[in-house]
């Protein structure tokens, strides 16, 4: 890891200064996506792409099934901070999942906040899960269920989590939830406060000011409202959780102090790993293929607990 950080440290820093660089990367992720085969597909799963509704919302999902009968579901929630990403993107990660665990993964396809407020994305985030969740849906009916959520997206699923406290019922199916390095505080930790030049993959000295650059028109108070700021939420009644996060990341102390808050109310599980910076999962380290065939591991055994 710490070889890989010295090429890291060349590459520009991920910020959110306008409307117009998030925009642009989302078109070449689409267009790279065009002009690749479906990995999936080729690895004879099961794909749809559908629209799912709940409570007057509508969200669209990416579906990827097992060839035979599933152990449980996965509900995926991509990173991109808020501004970039789709349910696509995930696609390896999410394969590998498939094909380890026996999952079905559902990919929730949010708004992005480049055209609408962050509001809306927990919308159709809790538009999924409530779907997900329902009795109505006969195919995922008694199947238990993990929550996965990547950076931004780890953000929405805890969100979500607590946003499906009034329905104790919905919350009682999820067996366990997995969250890589999130965003839990919108108005900065003390690491993110005190982020440097030196940051790697994050922009550290700016990341404040692309949270408030995410909420406009709120103050602080405000900002550390759950759901909105899940840090600060009530997680009795809660699953357990996996979480991750990286001694180099910016955003180190938001996983530190959920999981130090959420363990009060269930079990977590927590993993800081040396060396590792923001979006480590991504690296072509060993360190970070360890920690995708343990969070595998775990989720397998969620299924069955």
């Amino acid at each position: 890891m710490q070889r890989f950080n010295r090429k890291l440290a060349w590459l520009p820093r991920f910020r959110i200064r306008n409307r117009l660089t998030p925009r642009l990367i989302q078109t070449l992720l689409r267009a790279s996506q065009f002009a690749t085969a479906d990995k999936a597909l080729k690895q004879g799963l099961l794909v749809e792409h559908t629209r799912v509704s709940s409570h007057g919302a509508c969200v669209p999902v990416r579906i990827i099934r097992p060839p035979g009968k599933p152990a449980g579901v996965v509900l995926d929630y991509h990173g991109g901070g808020w501004v970039i990403g789709n349910a696509r993107m995930n696609d390896d990660l999410n394969i590998a999942m498939v094909k380890a665990c026996n999952v079905v993964v559902v990919s929730v396809d949010y708004r992005l906040a480049i055209n609408t407020p962050v509001e809306g994305l927990l919308k159709d985030c809790l538009c999924a899960a409530r779907w997900l969740l329902s009795d109505e849906r006969a195919e995922f009916a008694g199947l238990p269920v993990i929550v996965v959520g990547e950076s931004a997206g780890a953000h929405l699923a805890a969100a979500t989590l607590l946003a499906l406290k009034p329905v104790p019922r919905m919350l009682q199916r999820i067996c366990g939830v997995l969250l890589y390095y999130g965003v839990y505080d919108l108005t900065g930790t003390p690491s993110v406060q005190a982020a440097t030049q030196d940051t790697l993959v994050l922009d550290g000295p700016s990341m404040v000011a692309a949270l408030r650059l995410l909420t406009p028109g709120l103050n602080d108070e405000q900002r550390r409202q759950p759901p909105l700021s899940p840090l600060y939420g009530d997680f009795s009644g809660l699953p357990p959780a996996l979480m991750f996060t990286g001694e180099l990341d910016p955003l180190r102390d938001d996983t530190l102090e959920l999981a130090e808050r959420w363990q009060q109310c269930a079990p977590v599980e927590m993993h800081l790993l040396p060396a590792s910076a923001h979006g480590f999962i991504h690296f072509p380290t060993s360190m970070a293929q360890r920690v995708l065939a343990y969070s595998r591991g775990w989720i397998s055994r969620q299924l069955t607990a």
